[in-house]
């Protein structure tokens, strides 16, 4: 069974949006687009590349597509394999592209995702897609949360766990922090959440 890994930037306050460029997203008035930039560093861009060099397909919102579409097809010597591997995009009306290999899912989203789930092949991974990964918290599709925390409260912007996210509990299986205070943490879905007393 292929496992939904989601790859996120997230403020300390859950804020996702907009993490690498001034004109990334600006809906919502959103104006601190690029917020991850003054922390990256040396460390932190070698994590980044241990996470994109692992065999996978994508798993992305339309919008996240458009993005990487626009960009990647263009510096693929800076992302090895991006261009063969395969990319699965969530769009209500987009059903083909000039980007080899990708794949469209226009219907019956969660039924879908299962599907692939299911199939043979490697791990998906997904980068950005705020929407759609709403729709995989609310439907328990993630396996791994691979979360990237940085030092900043943005105050407002589209977050990670919003309205609709499930309870559910994770376990953490690795992290590291990055000399700027970036905190690279990895989770595995961990069944349900349990409680207690003291």
């Amino acid at each position: 069974m292929r496992k939904i890994n989601v790859l996120t930037f997230i403020s300390l306050d859950g804020v996702m949006q907009a993490p690498g460029g001034p004109k990334e997203d600006l809906s919502g008035g959103f104006k601190y687009g690029g917020w991850t930039v003054p922390y990256f560093d040396e460390s932190s861009g070698k994590e980044m590349g241990k996470q994109m060099r692992t065999p996978f397909a994508l798993l992305l919102g339309r919008k996240t597509f458009d993005i990487f579409a626009g960009y990647w097809p263009k510096h693929s010597k800076d992302w090895s394999g991006i261009n063969e591997m395969t990319k699965y995009i969530v769009s209500k009306k987009l059903k083909k592209h000039k980007w080899e290999n990708s794949v469209f899912i226009n219907k019956n989203v969660v039924e879908e995702i299962k599907k692939l789930k299911k199939q043979s092949g490697p791990n998906m991974q997904v980068y950005g897609s705020s929407i759609l990964i709403q729709t995989l918290l609310k439907n328990d599709l993630i396996d791994e949360l691979w979360l990237k925390t940085f030092p900043v409260i943005l105050g407002k912007g589209k977050r990670l766990f919003d309205k609709g996210t499930i309870p559910t509990a994770f376990k953490l299986i690795k992290s590291k922090i990055s000399p700027s205070g970036v905190i690279f943490a990895y989770y595995k879905r961990a069944g349900e959440v349990k409680t207690g007393s003291f």
